[in-house]
């Protein structure tokens, strides 16, 4: 039986997944994360468009190779985020911790929930494909097994 023939024209989604380590603590936050914690984050990246279809280019029939979506998110996101203590630019914590010994110390101008985190993300992300023939769709950030936050590019038109 001869290969069944790909219908051109049809939107895929392409996800990548990654793992990091990453301590923060939420300023004036009613809970127990108003102290200095940490979780293990886990990211999932995902893109939308068509499958180049051009046989003579390398990446015929990809919507993006995943080793460049795992290149976009690692220089962008994981190369700052992993094992970095993250705080607010005028946290509480700022005057308890040296920051010359601290190398991995990230300051942000907001509070660093999931939320705002993954609204940082969606921004880096989109900066890194701005012409190109895919969009971001939708980028999903667990916090904990059982807590996380998603974004999708739909909900936001």
């Amino acid at each position: 039986m001869p290969a069944k023939s790909i219908k051109p024209m049809q939107r895929i989604r392409v996800t990548k997944e990654f793992d990091f380590e990453m301590a923060h603590a939420l300023d004036f936050h009613d809970g127990k994360c108003h102290n200095i914690h940490g979780h293990s984050y886990q990211l999932a990246v995902t893109f939308i468009g068509m499958p180049a279809n051009e046989p003579t280019l390398p990446k015929d029939g990809m919507v993006i190779d995943f080793s460049d979506l795992k290149r976009i998110v690692k220089q962008n996101i994981i190369d700052f985020f992993d094992h970095a203590l993250v705080l607010r630019d005028n946290s509480r914590f700022l005057k308890a911790i040296d920051q010359e010994l601290n190398q991995r110390l990230l300051l942000v101008d907001y509070q660093p929930t999931c939320e705002n985190l993954i609204l940082d993300f969606v921004d880096r992300i989109k900066k890194q494909i701005e012409n190109s023939n895919m969009e971001l769709f939708s980028v999903r950030l667990r916090e904990t097994n059982t807590s996380f936050a998603e974004w999708y590019a739909s909900d936001n038109l």
